[in-house]
């Protein structure tokens, strides 16, 4: 058995790896459209690692993720200078501090509550956000606000040139992936885990669950604020959206497709769900039903989940289960 869990961890690293190696390669071959694409769903990706860790690590279901990934986005273009390229690593880190910080103030309220009260207060909070950029001169109302220049790092990294910055974001999404990897391993990630099997074993264990959820909330809100100061770059626009519900939902789908508990079902959620999008969208494949394409993404979904209860990640195990007639090993809640 222990000769089995270790080839099954071997087998998932290198499977990581090559994800990682292939995404390298995609500015190789693709054209600007390709890139771009590709460059959208990696910070999508980000965003769903930053939820992988309340839900799959901690069991916290939060609704108000979008608020993070707003407030990093808002505050990339409103710190930025208008007439000069900003200092890349300045606007990166105030978008993360900005957005760590208010989920600091979320989960310090937030985390007095349990169950279905902490996922309506979490979105109670994230509406809020919402509403101040939308209803307000702050963020442009709802027409938004450009980001007149892309921040760059010196002569050593301009991130108006499309193909820097998609290196720069899929070394982000490899640098938050590594560190979250590591600190599931942790005594930190291990306690974050005790919390989602039994919180008041660890209690009765001596642990104050309260510091150790509000830690997981912040930086959760931080590595939400960083996808959000790429997508910012990237699109150089931003808008009240990014703030309401429906991406706190799809982003929770993108993990629930990918399946909740492992990082790497956070990645493949992200590209799944993007992909389904533009198959759906596709005028070419569904004709003037792509207008629709809600529904067959709704459709898509709902068979996903009924077919695929572990989601993406659980599918080399249903297939095992398959030939070999029996349940293989499970490593649960790994990488």
């Amino acid at each position: 058995m222990m000769d089995s869990n270790q080839s099954m961890h071997k087998s998932r690293i290198l499977f990581v790896a090559l994800c990682f190696g292939a995404l390298a390669l995609v500015p190789l071959f693709a054209g600007s459209y390709g890139i771009d694409f590709v460059g959208k769903i990696m910070v999508y990706a980000l965003f769903a690692l930053s939820l992988e860790l309340l839900v799959g690590n901690t069991g916290l279901v939060c609704f108000g993720q979008a608020a993070f990934f707003g407030i990093g986005a808002y505050a990339t273009v409103l710190l930025a200078p208008q007439s000069e390229a900003g200092n890349l690593l300045w606007l990166l880190l105030m978008a993360v501090l900005a957005a760590a910080g208010y989920a600091l103030l979320v989960g310090a309220l937030s985390l007095r509550t349990r169950g279905v009260y902490f996922i309506m207060v979490t979105l109670a909070f994230a509406q809020m956000a919402y509403y101040v950029v939308h209803d307000t001169p702050l963020g442009g109302g709802t027409d938004g606000i450009y980001l007149m220049l892309k921040p760059a790092l010196g002569t050593l990294l301009d991130l108006e040139q499309a193909r820097s910055l998609y290196g720069f974001t899929l070394a982000c999404l490899l640098l938050v992936f590594v560190g979250m990897a590591l600190l599931k391993r942790s005594r930190f990630g291990c306690a974050l885990a005790g919390i989602r099997v039994n919180e008041q074993r660890m209690r009765a264990a001596g642990f104050s669950t309260y510091p150790y959820k509000l830690a997981a909330f912040v930086i959760s809100g931080g590595i939400a604020g960083l996808a959000g100061f790429l997508f910012a770059v990237k699109d150089g626009f931003v808008n009240p959206e990014m703030m309401s519900w429906h991406l706190s939902g799809a982003v929770l789908i993108m993990i629930i497709l990918g399946g909740i508990g492992h990082l790497r079902g956070a990645l493949l959620g992200a590209f799944a769900f993007a992909l389904l999008q533009e198959l759906f969208r596709s005028e070419a494949l569904f004709g003037s039903m792509a207008k629709h394409w809600h529904l067959g993404l709704g459709l898509a979904i709902i068979a996903s989940v009924v077919a695929l209860p572990q989601g993406l990640v659980g599918v080399p195990a249903q297939v095992r289960e398959r030939l070999l007639g029996r349940s293989a090993p499970e490593g649960e809640h790994d990488a």
